[in-house]
């Protein structure tokens, strides 16, 4: 008779945790890009990947293409407008949560912007409408697909109550 290592416990509640922490402790050993993303967080990275590419072009259109007499220079346009959503391309692009996250930051840029051109230049209100519809979609897919995928990847903050009662049986030893 062979007898296993681990105690026998009564009750199927440790038994199901302990394959849950197997299949959490698989999936953490995964690399990023082998666990598989749900259906809701891909339609948060698609809706963030449309946000900021339509951003992207909208801003270039509107600037190079729409204004028909040059207020700034290109390299000015470039630098205000354009080259903020170039740094966070290729993370958005790889499906970085990281990226995601700290690119809800530079999104608030293009956000004040338009709703500064709403209020100030009422003959570019339809332009800047289009720039916060862009910039609405940006920020929502990127926060959410952010806190989702990190969730799968079991990359997220801890609760502060787990915090505290880890600090609590380590002082307490």
């Amino acid at each position: 008779m062979v007898q296993s290592k681990k105690p026998h416990t009564l009750g199927a509640s440790n038994d199901l945790s302990d394959d849950d922490n197997m299949i959490e402790d698989a999936q953490k050993k995964l690399p990023p890009h082998l666990v598989p993303m749900s259906p809701k967080v891909k339609r948060y990275r698609y809706l963030a990947l449309v946000g900021h590419l339509g951003l992207l072009a909208w801003m270039s259109i509107w600037y190079l293409v729409l204004t028909g007499a040059r207020d700034y220079s290109f390299l000015f346009i470039f630098i205000m407008y354009l080259l903020p959503l170039l740094f966070p391309l290729h993370g958005i692009i790889k499906a970085k949560p990281y990226t995601h996250a700290w690119s809800c930051f530079v999104v608030l840029w293009y956000f004040m912007h338009s709703a500064t051109t709403m209020y100030v230049e009422p003959s570019y209100f339809l332009h800047a409408s289009i720039e916060m519809i862009f910039v609405i979609m940006m920020f929502t897919g990127c926060a959410m697909f952010a806190r989702l995928r990190g969730q799968e990847l079991g990359t997220g903050l801890p609760k502060l109550s787990k915090v505290m009662e880890d600090e609590k049986k380590f002082f307490e030893k």
